[in-house]
């Protein structure tokens, strides 16, 4: 099973899912926006991918956050806040069964499913 999560109008998002479509891979799209997510799956993420790369902070809502937070914003909580805050994650988030990978670039994508 493939999932790709992400926010249906972000750019990036839409480049790896024409990247998908255009190379016949089937999968689901999760819009963490609109459908939500739980704290336990970004928890899986984070054990895979490690939280500062889980973590977007060069998007409007972490500069948004006030100084104290993004200071206090440790690995201890950050599952929280970005189930709080999912437009915080980087995207996308690719799910290949259970593996994960963050990001679009097309080179990566030919590999993971060639």
């Amino acid at each position: 099973m493939v999932t790709l999560y992400g926010i249906k109008n972000c750019d990036t998002i839409k480049k790896a899912r024409n990247w998908l479509s255009d190379n016949g891979i089937d999968y689901r799209f999760h819009d963490f926006r609109a459908d939500g997510i739980d704290t336990a799956t970004i928890e899986q993420w984070i054990a895979q991918a490690g939280w500062e790369t889980v973590l977007n902070r060069r998007g409007t809502t972490w500069r948004k956050l006030d100084l104290s937070i993004q200071e206090a914003t440790n690995s201890d909580n950050v599952a929280a806040l970005l189930a709080a805050h999912p437009a915080m994650i980087k995207r996308p988030v690719l799910d290949v069964e259970g593996v994960i990978n963050i990001g679009f670039k097309a080179e990566q994508y030919q590999t993971i499913f060639n």
